[in-house]
């Protein structure tokens, strides 16, 4: 398995790439404010890649439950001086989070080379188009409605099979796009509409999105229903967030996306290691 996005390119088997948070916001769910400032945001990035993060994940607008939308001059204005400068200083994939399509296509110009789109399920082919032309990288996110009603009352009939239908549909979709496979990378949106027992039953069938033949990302980093199970404050979440990304990677996620980069990757190469030595 490739995953290709512009220059960049990964060959799979490999250890699993850590994508490091860099959130250019006030108002993030886990460190919104602590990096709204560009050269915050820079040095956080630097120092991301510095304890293994291998992709910068560089958002400016938050979508944690009910959030409120920023404006696309306000979004641009946050993401771009910092993508530029890390551009300049890192050789790691930067990855723009973003809903909007001319943000996206801004930030591929001032030097990423990935779309994190929480909005997949969108029906507007612009954002796919453009990043079809751009030969980026695009995270499809699995997504039931929006940040502004995505927690309320969301429901399944059958959580992990809807997803994997979610991505079976939009493969099709992306790569008459001209987004072939291997600029794809699947994400089963944990947190994203779902219910504390739809994010467990989702955690529990990772394997199964393994066989779509994309890159799996995991995204479960300081997540809320880590508290609604475990009582566990925001910043006290790095155990159950550990434990997520182990699981992920037994399960054969091939992307961790982690706030805590220099423990996810300990804890993901101990887990690598002794996987190694299950399958001699």
């Amino acid at each position: 398995m490739i995953l290709r996005a512009r220059q960049f390119e990964f060959t799979f088997p490999r250890p699993a790439l850590v994508m490091g948070i860099i959130n250019v916001t006030p108002d993030s769910f886990s460190n919104g404010g602590q990096f709204s400032d560009a050269k915050a945001a820079v040095d956080q990035g630097l120092k991301l890649v510095a304890e293994g993060a291998e992709i910068l994940d560089v958002g400016g607008e938050s979508t944690r439950p009910r959030a409120t939308p920023v404006e696309e001059s306000e979004e641009l204005r946050r993401v771009i001086p910092v993508i530029e400068e890390l551009a300049s200083r890192v050789k790691v994939p930067i990855s723009i989070d973003t809903m909007k399509p001319a943000v996206a296509r801004a930030a591929l110009k001032a030097g990423a080379s990935i779309v994190n789109d929480v909005a997949a399920n969108r029906e507007d082919e612009e954002m796919w188009r453009m990043v079809g032309e751009a030969r980026a990288g695009y995270v499809c996110v699995h997504m039931q409605g929006t940040p502004q009603t995505m927690q309320v009352n969301p429901v399944y009939k059958d959580v992990v099979k809807e997803v994997g239908n979610f991505f079976f549909d939009r493969i099709q979709r992306l790569n008459r796009c001209g987004i072939p496979r291997e600029q794809i990378i699947l994400d089963p949106g944990i947190g994203f509409g779902k219910t504390l027992e739809h994010n467990l039953q989702l955690l529990g069938a990772l394997r199964k999105f393994t066989r779509l033949d994309c890159p799996l990302l995991l995204g479960a980093s300081r997540k809320s229903f880590m508290g609604k199970l475990l009582g566990a404050g925001l910043l006290s979440r790095l155990p159950a967030s550990l434990a997520c990304a182990c699981l992920g990677r037994e399960a054969g996620v091939q992307v961790i996306r982690a706030h805590d980069v220099a423990e996810t990757v300990q804890a993901v190469r101990m887990t690598e290691a002794i996987l190694e030595k299950r399958s001699e």
